[in-house]
């Protein structure tokens, strides 16, 4: 039996995002993929949104997307696109990528870090004990975790081999999506009609003034709305022959498939994400409509939610009750989505009441401050946690600003890129020099002169410090004191070595 502190079950988006937080933490992590390699057939999904972006940038890895992928704004609620133009973000727009070529990215960066990769195997089991999890593998062979994350897909065979409640709603509508060799041509572009929406596109294209302009040959990209909903088993070729000739009276000639998939307006949601020392991540979690392209990019940034908190859990600098806020953070977030999802699923529907609906829906969001709420939701910018009351900036994203410190001009999100916490001074030189820190914590004195501004909210008042944790989230703001900050400190990251709960209660500066 091999030993590791954590096992990730699932080597997509997100299962490589959590590997690579957890190798910068330091801690021992393996990846178990049943793919014999990080190939996918196929492009399958596409798109990465603002925050995405910023997440990947804290990392100091944005620029081998953006290096790939077109810039666009992917962001959008039922027909409605969103412009981020106007955005306080250094990425005021979305990243047309597809999924196949964001995998290989973030491989090539975890391949740089300390992984155990555990190619071709499946789990077939796993069981739980105070101390910590015995994983069966297909074929024979065992691990044994400290800790296990599924992280492996909408069909977990973690979560229903842990036992976790999975509650939500059953499917009422299906779709095809697939690449297939066409002798036909079919109408590029999305349609819609009495059976639902349907679209053809080819992997290869450009944009030109706006337009999507596909290559001239290579396989076709099809989306098509079933006539009923279909079962759970792997579609075929003749299936999707069969729901192409129902809605566009042929096939196409499609032949010679490279991928087929289904994907449903199905809504569920783990009702915890954490049972004991196994949790859950990404569609093992959550599973919804496609619509808003937001399933990748929110299991990404589960990942980055727990990579720092399971981290510190697994070192011993923080109390396993540190994973509970995980939980706590995250699953409101895919609530949320859960819902935008199902309200634009059912604005799809083939029926004219439906549809006046939505174009009612479209004029709200034609409208300023409709159109911020929605962009900033649908693009994960406006995402706050609960930490109370307290500054607006208080539990939200910390803005990429431009410091001023004496080695010269940094970005506050290049701090960010071994995965530690950043406690920034922006106030009087040396008032936080006497607060003791703990070994993720660093302090960093600067200054900024520009104005500070969230989405949505707008501009707001000027902090004097700001504890930024790991995952870009401001976790306690400074007004011209140290208030708080002891017990935000120890909150998050654990109290330094030699002060305990009772430790220096002088908090003034």
């Amino acid at each position: 039996m091999t030993d590791h502190s954590v096992v990730i079950v699932g080597g997509g988006p997100t299962g490589l995002m959590l590997a690579g937080e957890l190798a910068l933490a330091g801690v021992d992590a393996a990846i178990v993929e049943r793919r014999p390699s990080q190939d996918l057939a196929g492009a399958r999904a596409g798109g990465l949104h603002s925050r995405t972006v910023e997440v990947l940038d804290q990392r100091g890895i944005a620029g081998r997307f953006l290096a790939e992928g077109r810039i666009a704004q992917v962001a959008g609620f039922s027909a409605t696109r969103f412009d981020l133009g106007d955005f306080p973000t250094r990425h005021p727009y979305g990243l047309g990528l597809w999924q196949n070529h964001i995998e290989r990215i973030l491989a090539g960066w975890v391949e740089e870090l300390a992984v155990t990769l555990y190619r071709g195997r499946e789990v077939r089991g796993l069981a739980q004990d105070g101390a910590g999890v015995d994983i069966q593998l297909a074929g024979g062979g065992e691990l044994r975790a400290d800790y296990l994350v599924g992280c492996d897909g909408g069909r977990s065979l973690v979560r229903k081999a842990a036992g976790f409640d999975f509650p939500g709603w059953d499917p009422t509508t299906s779709a095809l999506i697939a690449e297939v060799e066409m002798t036909g041509q079919p109408e590029f572009g999305v349609h819609q009609d009495e059976f639902g929406i349907h679209s053809f596109g080819r992997r290869e294209y450009e944009i030109v003034d706006g337009t999507v302009v596909y290559a001239d040959s290579g396989p076709v990209g099809v989306m098509v709305t079933e006539e009923r909903v279909g079962t759970g088993s792997e579609p075929t070729l003749r299936e999707l022959s069969a729901a192409l000739i129902a809605v566009c009276g042929t096939d196409y000639g499609a032949h010679s498939p490279i991928w087929i998939s289904r994907f449903t307006d199905m809504a569920r949601q783990a009702a915890a994400y954490r049972a004991g020392r196994v949790l859950l991540a990404g569609d093992a979690a959550h599973v919804h409509a496609p619509d808003g392209g937001q399933g990748l990019n929110m299991g990404v940034q589960d990942a980055v939610n727990l990579g720092w908190k399971l981290g510190q859990v697994v070192k011993g600098t923080a109390p396993e009750r540190l994973l509970d806020t995980y939980h706590s953070e995250r699953h409101p977030v895919a609530a949320r989505v859960l819902r935008n999802t199902m309200a634009q699923s059912a604005l799809r529907r083939p029926d004219p009441r439906i549809r006046a609906a939505g174009e009612v829906v479209a004029e709200l969001l034609g409208m300023e401050e409709p159109r911020k709420r929605f962009a900033a939701m649908q693009s994960g910018l406006d995402i706050q946690y609960d930490f109370g009351e307290g500054h607006p900036l208080l539990g939200r994203r910390m803005p990429d600003v431009d410091l001023v410190h004496s080695g010269g001009t940094q970005p506050v999100y290049s701090l960010l890129h071994e995965a530690r916490a950043v406690l920034l001074n922006l106030g009087q030189p040396g008032v936080l020099d006497s607060i003791p820190l703990p070994q993720l914590v660093r302090l960093v004195e600067a200054r900024y002169d520009g104005s500070w501004e969230l989405p949505v909210l707008g501009e707001g008042t000027a902090p004097a410090a700001v504890l930024v944790r790991p995952d870009g989230h401001v976790a306690w703001v400074g007004e011209g004191t140290a208030s708080g900050l002891t017990e935000a400190l120890a909150r998050w990251f654990g109290f330094p070595d030699g002060v305990g709960p009772e430790g220096s209660s002088n908090l003034e500066g």
